[in-house]
């Protein structure tokens, strides 16, 4: 059964998505209303460490893991944020990680895999100088890597485009079915593709084209997710639906009709935006999305990150908050997932995850593979019908690890 050590666990989605064929050895997350969380859902055993990633020690992780995760902070990458980048308080959190995989490589227990996660904006952050000293700092470290943007629209009804570099140690075999010789599309896309053409010619040796498949086509809309008597949320007063209506521009009422002309139940996000009105005067907007997908969970700090949703069945429209409920569903969570009571904290550890369908996909399609273990979807068969198989690759490994 492989292992792994989370760093910036949450919640722990990135466990939920390697799923009961994984031992989690080790969990870290400085947050200890995300650790109360974590352990609601995965008890007690006494992995988790609730403190600064600055402060955790080699000597602190059991055995040898086959994958190092490390969702590490967003806010100084985002768009949105203040644009410290790696140099930040909080995304510059990624060298204590990676100087705690540093001594593991000193210690003979290299992880086999080192996974990272991280908002798009890590491509272009400082122009392009992050995303080239994380490349450097995988590539120095013994490590082949590839990247990959994945959204998680490919498989939840919510739009989260997120960038994801996965090292796999030198010394370990690589199939070639895993592996393309140039990009391929959806999860190469032009942005990485030029971040990837500004990375120097001695650190792109080492890197690599992941060759994932497609997932089906998603079957599930926003509106499939909707909850009719959510416990978390109040719906509005038909005049506070009004009053949401009211600042919407008239293309933005265009769109609330066609929702409203389309006979089906239709959800929109509604996000409130500043706006020049036609006098060159700022106004406040609403504006609305009816494309069957959810806008990215963020974290609702002062509250303006909590999205609103606007839902029409036909001449009836009614609006609230999106539930914690369903922020869950759409990072993929089960119904059984216990939540925080409190509102602004569910919604914070929603939106601070990962997608769990997302780490499920690689795991299956790339982890497990390069581990040479079978995937979850084997095992439940049987193994007995080779059509049903993905191939599964042996490892090779250093006689001089410790593990």
């Amino acid at each position: 059964m492989p292992n792994f050590y989370e760093f910036f666990a949450g919640g722990g989605m990135v466990r939920a998505g390697l799923g009961p064929g994984w031992t989690c050895l080790f969990a870290n997350d400085f947050d200890h209303k995300k650790g109360l969380s974590y352990q609601a859902n995965w008890g007690t055993g006494g992995e988790l460490k609730i403190g600064d990633v600055r402060n955790v020690s080699a000597t602190e992780l059991s055995r040898c893991a086959d994958l190092v995760w490390g969702s590490f902070p967003c806010q100084d990458l985002s768009l949105a944020g203040g644009g410290a980048g790696l140099k930040g308080e909080r995304s510059g959190t990624f060298y204590p990680f990676w100087d705690v995989i540093t001594d593991l490589i000193e210690e003979g227990r290299a992880p086999k895999i080192v996974a990272i996660e991280n908002v798009c904006g890590t491509l272009t952050s400082h122009a392009g100088k992050d995303f080239r000293a994380i490349c450097r700092t995988f590539a120095e470290a013994g490590y082949r890597y590839g990247a990959l943007i994945i959204n998680a629209s490919l498989f939840q009804p919510q739009s989260r485009p997120r960038l994801f570099v996965v090292g796999v140690l030198h010394n370990v075999k690589i199939d070639p079915s895993l592996l393309s010789p140039e990009p391929i599309e959806p999860f190469h896309t032009r942005a990485l593709c030029r971040a990837i053409d500004s990375v120097s010619a001695r650190h792109r040796e080492k890197m690599l084209w992941w060759n994932l498949p497609t997932p089906p086509r998603r079957k599930t809309t926003f509106a499939d997710i909707i909850e009719e008597n959510p416990t978390s949320v109040e719906w509005h007063s038909p005049a506070e639906t009004k009053q949401i209506l009211a600042k919407m521009s008239a293309v933005n009422l265009a769109k609330v009709e066609a929702a409203k002309r389309s006979g089906r139940r239709m959800v929109g996000g509604v996000y409130k935006r500043t706006r020049f009105d036609e006098n060159g005067v700022k106004v406040q907007r609403a504006e609305v999305r009816f494309d069957d997908v959810a806008g990215c969970l963020r974290t609702p700090a002062g509250g303006s990150s909590r999205q609103t949703i606007l839902v029409v069945d036909g001449n009836k429209i009614r609006s609230r908050l999106i539930s914690s409920r369903e922020t869950a569903n759409l990072m993929g969570l089960h119904d059984t997932y216990k939540l925080p009571k409190n509102y602004n904290e569910a919604y914070h550890l929603t939106g601070d995850g990962v997608v769990v369908d997302v780490v499920r996909h690689l795991a299956r399609y790339l982890f497990e593979p390069l581990l040479g273990v079978a995937t979850q979807a084997e095992k439940a068969a049987g193994a007995s019908s080779p059509a049903n198989r993905i191939p599964v690759f042996a490892v090779r490994s250093s006689s001089s690890l410790k593990c």
